[in-house]
């Protein structure tokens, strides 16, 4: 409701899903703000709420259908109350979620979030219900982020593309988030650039298959190894298709912000880890010592299921080339466990694969059916019980390795990128190996947002570690010509060094 003649409505955005979708929820709030709206402390004191969803879990669908029936409470008290979905599920039911969820004012999709003030106005004016759901297929626009310095944010994400081609059998992406379509290179670095000059010192680059990227501006030249067939797979050298322009993308971010102090990347297809790209994990000091490389199953005869475009065989070659070259590299994974016709032996597979990859993080899933997905005709065959069954074994695996890894951490000197506080108000921030680190600081001396510092780790526990905290190590953007030498510096040169100094970074 509005307060009154001379106020603009506010808005609340609920973000249910993936990064992908926290991102485009930051995206709606920023074409809000930029049209004059408030940003409201909740739901419930809003004008406006847009509901960001994520349609590739069954749960994610349930989630957003009792929440629009929790708003509708409130539209009967406020009837001017405007409820949006946008997201995935959005862009998979269109008109159908209008007519079974009829509290429900707007319906659009990811490629239309520039939109939203355009579309809540004709709505504010008396305008129909709309639904509004177009892939921008023909001329593939991306919302530039605007940072402010102003923000205490240490991390940001950068959308390089999205859309996938890949049409794995179990998955709904392709139909919500349409084909793969790549943001220019100049508009990336122009995005990271702004960020960096905010005091961002860390860069997640976002993509449903984002290392599949390739410029559609052409102006990147070619990286190191590009096309070369090093690595020799079950099937033959590596296949010129998997082949992209993404090392190339990373090697301009290092050289267009050398200020940054770490950059990653999600999700990636296990196919386009080739060695161009394995050689710029060596090669480039920024990126993080953690790689998140979705794998779905350790059987064979499931991936092939799944149309994986992979065997077992060959992302344990690709993932054990790239751990041999960055020593200490983790790698965490993405598993589905219960997809139609999975045996008690192709799930024994997959346990051999976690074990023999050595993940320390995975986020692991029951198969559902999704609308429109190939699988759909195969019949779900392993029942809600064996699917809880398998997924328990599964973390238990997980978590055991993780377990060991953490307490192989305790004793030693680790860099900590600081990035808040923790629920006693002690710093807190993450490794380049992505691991959760609790710091202990004299009271008065407790390290800042943002700042680099140097941890020796006490303790571990199930899922992070606590270490006090040693000295600074950089805390603030270092001028170009004392941080070069930590951009683009082969990995043998800086393992030299202590773990904690391994960034090149002087102390100050």
């Amino acid at each position: 409701m509005l307060s009154g003649a001379f106020l603009m409505p506010a808005f609340s955005v609920v973000t249910f899903g993936c990064q992908m979708n926290a991102h485009d929820s930051s995206r709606m709030e920023e074409v809000l703000l930029g049209a004059g709206y408030d940003k409201a402390e909740g739901p419930e004191s809003a004008d406006v709420v847009v509901l960001n969803t994520c349609s590739v879990r069954e749960k994610a669908e349930q989630k957003l259908r009792s929440e629009v029936g929790r708003l509708g409470l409130l539209k009967r008290k406020r009837p001017e109350l405007l409820i949006g979905v946008a997201g995935c599920v959005a862009q998979q039911e269109g008109e159908r979620l209008l007519k079974s969820l009829p509290q429900i004012d707007l319906i659009i999709g990811p490629d239309n979030i520039k939109e939203l003030p355009s579309l809540l106005h004709d709505l504010e004016s008396g305008g129909l219900p709309r639904v509004r759901t177009v892939f921008d297929v023909d001329e593939p626009s991306f919302l530039m982020a605007e940072p402010s310095r102003a923000s205490s944010a240490t991390s940001a994400y950068v959308t390089v593309m999205k859309g996938c081609n890949e049409r794995c059998s179990y998955c709904i992406v392709p139909y919500t988030r349409g084909p793969e379509r790549y943001r220019p290179a100049r508009e990336i670095l122009e995005e990271i650039r702004r960020f960096v000059d905010a005091g961002v010192r860390e860069i997640t680059l976002l993509g449903q298959t984002v290392n599949s990227y390739r410029d559609p501006e052409g102006r990147l030249p070619v990286a190191p190894h590009y096309g070369e067939s090093r690595l020799k797979w079950p099937r033959g050298s590596v296949p010129r298709e998997d082949e992209t322009e993404f090392p190339a993308l990373l090697y301009a971010i290092a050289e267009a912000a050398p200020e940054l102090w770490r950059l990653r990347y999600t999700s990636p297809h296990p196919r386009h880890l080739t060695p161009s790209l394995i050689h710029a994990h060596e090669q480039i000091g920024m990126l993080a010592k953690h790689v998140h490389m979705p794998v779905q199953s350790g059987s064979n005869a499931m991936l092939k299921r799944m149309i994986r475009r992979y065997t077992r065989e060959e992302y344990l070659e690709r993932t054990r080339a790239l751990t041999e070259a960055v020593p200490g590299l983790t790698l965490s994974t993405d598993m589905i466990v219960g997809f139609p016709g999975e045996t008690d032996e192709d799930f024994e597979e997959s346990i051999s694969l976690v074990q023999e990859a050595g993940f320390v993080a995975l986020f692991g899933f029951k198969y559902s059916q999704r609308p429109y997905t190939p699988a759909l005709k195969l019949k779900d065959d392993v029942s809600e019980e064996e699917k809880s069954r398998r997924l328990t074994r599964l973390f238990e695996v997980v978590d055991a390795q993780k377990a060991a890894h953490l307490a192989g951490l305790v004793g030693r000197e680790v860099a900590v990128l600081v990035d808040g506080t923790g629920k006693t108000g002690e710093a807190s921030g993450r490794t380049e190996q992505n691991e959760i680190v609790h710091i202990e600081a004299p009271v008065g001396e407790l390290p800042v947002s943002g700042s680099l510092v140097s941890v020796k780790i006490e303790r571990a526990y199930k899922n992070s570690l606590r270490g006090s905290w040693l000295r600074t190590l950089a805390a603030s953007p270092l001028p170009r010509d004392k941080i070069q030498s930590a951009i683009v510096t082969p990995r043998g040169e800086s393992e030299k060094r202590s773990d904690a100094g391994r960034r090149s970074l002087p102390v100050v």
